[in-house]
Protein backbone atom coordinates (compact mmCIF):
# COMPACT_ATOMS: atom_id res chain seq x y z
CA UNK A 1 0.00 0.00 0.00
CA UNK A 2 1.34 3.24 -0.93
CA UNK A 3 1.30 5.88 2.09
CA UNK A 4 2.24 8.92 -0.35
CA UNK A 5 5.84 9.36 1.62
CA UNK A 6 8.46 9.10 -0.57
CA UNK A 7 11.61 7.48 0.33
CA UNK A 8 14.58 9.15 0.91
CA UNK A 9 16.78 10.98 -2.00
CA UNK A 10 19.84 11.23 0.12
CA UNK A 11 20.88 9.29 3.06
CA UNK A 12 23.86 9.40 5.81
CA UNK A 13 24.49 6.38 7.94
CA UNK A 14 26.41 7.13 10.96
CA UNK A 15 28.80 9.20 8.64
CA UNK A 16 32.02 10.61 10.01
CA UNK A 17 34.27 13.08 8.55
CA UNK A 18 38.00 13.19 10.15
CA UNK A 19 40.97 15.47 8.60
CA UNK A 20 44.70 15.02 10.05
CA UNK A 21 43.33 11.73 11.50
CA UNK A 22 45.97 10.33 14.14
CA UNK A 23 48.04 12.97 13.50
CA UNK A 24 48.07 16.03 16.51
CA UNK A 25 46.13 18.07 13.91
CA UNK A 26 43.68 15.65 13.94
CA UNK A 27 40.16 17.41 13.63
CA UNK A 28 36.64 15.52 13.74
CA UNK A 29 34.46 18.24 11.68
CA UNK A 30 31.34 15.32 11.42
CA UNK A 31 30.92 12.50 13.86
CA UNK A 32 28.13 9.71 12.91
CA UNK A 33 25.55 11.96 11.62
CA UNK A 34 22.26 9.82 10.62
CA UNK A 35 20.25 11.81 7.96
CA UNK A 36 17.59 11.32 5.71
CA UNK A 37 16.30 13.80 2.78
CA UNK A 38 13.01 13.73 1.18
CA UNK A 39 12.99 14.58 -2.54
CA UNK A 40 12.03 18.27 -2.45
CA UNK A 41 12.62 19.05 0.65
CA UNK A 42 13.55 22.79 2.40
CA UNK A 43 16.05 22.49 5.16
CA UNK A 44 18.35 24.99 7.06
CA UNK A 45 21.43 23.72 8.55
CA UNK A 46 22.47 25.95 12.07
CA UNK A 47 25.07 26.19 14.24
CA UNK A 48 28.22 28.08 15.40
CA UNK A 49 31.26 28.55 12.96
CA UNK A 50 33.52 25.27 12.68
CA UNK A 51 30.29 22.94 13.94
CA UNK A 52 30.51 20.93 10.63
CA UNK A 53 27.90 22.88 8.25
CA UNK A 54 29.86 23.41 5.94
CA UNK A 55 31.66 19.54 5.76
CA UNK A 56 27.65 18.28 5.87
CA UNK A 57 27.18 19.94 2.93
CA UNK A 58 30.12 18.99 1.22
CA UNK A 59 29.13 15.11 1.72
CA UNK A 60 25.72 16.20 0.67
CA UNK A 61 27.22 17.56 -3.04
CA UNK A 62 29.47 14.91 -3.18
CA UNK A 63 32.52 17.08 -3.23
CA UNK A 64 33.86 15.00 0.16
CA UNK A 65 33.64 11.49 1.25
CA UNK A 66 33.34 10.23 4.62
CA UNK A 67 36.34 9.06 6.55
CA UNK A 68 33.44 6.10 7.89
CA UNK A 69 29.92 5.43 7.66
CA UNK A 70 28.01 5.90 4.28
CA UNK A 71 26.01 8.33 2.03
CA UNK A 72 23.60 6.85 -0.18
CA UNK A 73 21.85 8.55 -3.30
CA UNK A 74 18.53 7.19 -4.66
CA UNK A 75 19.38 3.90 -2.21
CA UNK A 76 22.71 3.83 -4.11
CA UNK A 77 26.14 3.36 -1.76
CA UNK A 78 28.41 6.82 -3.50
CA UNK A 79 31.15 4.74 -2.10
CA UNK A 80 30.26 2.12 -4.85
CA UNK A 81 30.27 4.63 -7.35
CA UNK A 82 33.02 5.08 -10.32
CA UNK A 83 34.89 8.67 -9.86
CA UNK A 84 33.10 8.92 -13.61
CA UNK A 85 29.75 8.41 -12.35
CA UNK A 86 30.04 10.05 -9.38
CA UNK A 87 31.35 13.28 -11.20
CA UNK A 88 28.13 13.11 -13.53
CA UNK A 89 25.82 12.52 -10.90
CA UNK A 90 26.95 15.57 -9.31
CA UNK A 91 27.29 17.83 -12.25
CA UNK A 92 23.57 16.41 -13.13
CA UNK A 93 22.22 15.94 -9.93
CA UNK A 94 23.15 18.75 -7.91
CA UNK A 95 23.59 22.61 -8.05
CA UNK A 96 26.00 24.57 -5.93
CA UNK A 97 25.34 27.97 -4.69
CA UNK A 98 28.04 29.80 -2.70
CA UNK A 99 28.55 32.86 -0.39
CA UNK A 100 31.23 34.45 -2.47
CA UNK A 101 29.63 33.78 -5.76
CA UNK A 102 32.92 32.33 -7.63
CA UNK A 103 31.84 33.72 -10.92
CA UNK A 104 34.95 33.66 -13.37
CA UNK A 105 35.72 37.44 -14.18
CA UNK A 106 36.91 37.17 -17.71
CA UNK A 107 33.19 35.43 -18.47
CA UNK A 108 29.83 37.38 -19.08
CA UNK A 109 26.85 36.57 -17.28
CA UNK A 110 25.69 34.29 -19.81
CA UNK A 111 29.21 32.35 -20.40
CA UNK A 112 29.35 31.76 -16.49
CA UNK A 113 25.84 29.99 -16.46
CA UNK A 114 26.90 28.05 -19.57
CA UNK A 115 29.94 26.76 -17.94
CA UNK A 116 28.28 23.47 -15.94
CA UNK A 117 27.03 22.29 -19.09
CA UNK A 118 30.04 22.11 -20.95
CA UNK A 119 31.61 19.03 -19.66
CA UNK A 120 28.11 16.86 -19.89
CA UNK A 121 28.39 18.73 -23.99
CA UNK A 122 25.27 20.24 -24.41
CA UNK A 123 25.06 21.36 -28.01
CA UNK A 124 25.91 24.84 -28.08
CA UNK A 125 22.72 26.42 -29.02
CA UNK A 126 20.82 24.62 -26.38
CA UNK A 127 23.79 26.59 -23.60
CA UNK A 128 22.78 29.57 -25.14
CA UNK A 129 19.00 29.10 -25.36
CA UNK A 130 19.19 27.31 -21.86
CA UNK A 131 21.56 30.52 -20.08
CA UNK A 132 19.66 33.26 -21.55
CA UNK A 133 16.21 31.30 -20.27
CA UNK A 134 17.94 31.05 -16.66
CA UNK A 135 18.88 34.84 -16.59
CA UNK A 136 15.29 36.04 -17.56
CA UNK A 137 14.12 33.94 -14.31
CA UNK A 138 16.32 35.81 -12.11
CA UNK A 139 15.43 38.62 -13.11
CA UNK A 140 18.77 39.87 -15.25
CA UNK A 141 17.17 39.75 -19.31
CA UNK A 142 19.35 42.09 -20.55
CA UNK A 143 22.05 41.63 -18.34
CA UNK A 144 23.52 38.54 -20.68
CA UNK A 145 26.89 40.48 -21.94
CA UNK A 146 27.44 41.95 -18.16
CA UNK A 147 31.13 40.49 -17.09
CA UNK A 148 31.23 40.33 -12.99
CA UNK A 149 32.83 43.47 -12.39
CA UNK A 150 29.49 45.56 -13.92
CA UNK A 151 27.26 43.20 -11.80
CA UNK A 152 25.83 44.27 -7.92
CA UNK A 153 26.41 41.83 -5.53
CA UNK A 154 22.88 41.08 -5.85
CA UNK A 155 23.17 40.37 -9.36
CA UNK A 156 26.45 38.46 -9.05
CA UNK A 157 24.58 36.01 -6.84
CA UNK A 158 21.52 35.94 -8.81
CA UNK A 159 24.05 35.02 -11.78
CA UNK A 160 25.09 31.87 -9.56
CA UNK A 161 21.83 30.80 -8.91
CA UNK A 162 21.21 30.67 -12.59
CA UNK A 163 24.54 29.13 -13.07
CA UNK A 164 23.47 26.33 -10.21
CA UNK A 165 20.19 25.24 -12.02
CA UNK A 166 21.97 24.56 -15.78
CA UNK A 167 22.02 21.24 -15.22
CA UNK A 168 18.85 21.01 -14.09
CA UNK A 169 19.26 19.37 -10.65
CA UNK A 170 17.30 17.98 -7.77
CA UNK A 171 19.22 19.43 -5.14
CA UNK A 172 20.07 22.62 -4.65
CA UNK A 173 22.68 23.39 -2.16
CA UNK A 174 23.67 26.75 -0.55
CA UNK A 175 26.34 27.98 2.03
CA UNK A 176 25.75 30.99 3.21
CA UNK A 177 23.77 32.16 -0.59
CA UNK A 178 23.20 35.91 1.56
CA UNK A 179 26.36 35.89 3.92
CA UNK A 180 27.67 39.26 1.44
CA UNK A 181 24.63 40.82 0.86
CA UNK A 182 22.44 43.88 2.11
CA UNK A 183 18.91 43.32 3.61
CA UNK A 184 16.99 44.08 0.21
CA UNK A 185 19.35 41.64 -1.56
CA UNK A 186 19.03 39.08 1.34
CA UNK A 187 15.18 38.83 1.20
CA UNK A 188 14.95 39.28 -2.64
CA UNK A 189 17.88 36.17 -2.80
CA UNK A 190 16.04 34.20 -0.19
CA UNK A 191 12.53 34.87 -2.50
CA UNK A 192 14.03 33.79 -5.37
CA UNK A 193 15.30 30.09 -4.01
CA UNK A 194 11.93 29.83 -2.60
CA UNK A 195 10.52 30.18 -6.01
CA UNK A 196 13.12 28.52 -7.94
CA UNK A 197 12.51 25.45 -5.46
CA UNK A 198 9.06 25.81 -5.51
CA UNK A 199 8.65 25.38 -9.04
CA UNK A 200 10.74 22.87 -9.34
CA UNK A 201 10.12 20.86 -6.61
CA UNK A 202 14.11 20.71 -5.61
CA UNK A 203 15.31 20.03 -2.85
CA UNK A 204 16.86 23.26 -1.07
CA UNK A 205 19.55 22.74 1.78
CA UNK A 206 21.22 25.92 3.33
CA UNK A 207 23.48 26.90 5.63
CA UNK A 208 22.64 30.10 7.05
CA UNK A 209 23.59 32.23 10.09
CA UNK A 210 20.71 34.19 9.54
CA UNK A 211 17.53 33.73 11.64
CA UNK A 212 15.79 35.43 8.72
CA UNK A 213 17.34 33.08 5.90
CA UNK A 214 16.46 29.63 8.29
CA UNK A 215 13.27 30.91 9.14
CA UNK A 216 11.74 30.42 6.44
CA UNK A 217 12.95 26.52 6.02
CA UNK A 218 10.51 23.86 7.02
CA UNK A 219 13.16 21.58 8.62
CA UNK A 220 15.77 22.73 10.63
CA UNK A 221 19.05 21.01 11.86
CA UNK A 222 21.11 22.50 14.45
CA UNK A 223 24.77 21.11 15.00
CA UNK A 224 27.32 21.39 17.46
CA UNK A 225 30.60 19.91 17.62
CA UNK A 226 30.46 17.77 14.15
CA UNK A 227 26.93 16.15 15.62
CA UNK A 228 22.96 17.29 14.66
CA UNK A 229 21.73 18.02 18.41
CA UNK A 230 18.72 18.86 16.83
CA UNK A 231 16.36 18.20 13.66
CA UNK A 232 12.87 19.98 13.47
CA UNK A 233 10.45 19.98 11.08
CA UNK A 234 9.23 17.79 8.28
CA UNK A 235 10.80 14.49 7.37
Amino acid sequence: MNDGVRPPLIELSRASRTYGARTADEVRALRDVDLAIQPGEFLSVEGPSGCGKTTLLNLLGLLDSPTSGEVRWDHRPVGSLSDRDRSRLRLTGVGFIFQRFYLLPTLTARENVELPMRPLRVPRTERLRRASGLLAEVGLEGRERAFPHQLSGGEEQRVAVARALANRPGVLLADEPTGELDTGNTRAILDLLVRVRADRDATLILVTHNPEVSNRARRHLTMRDGAVVRDVGET
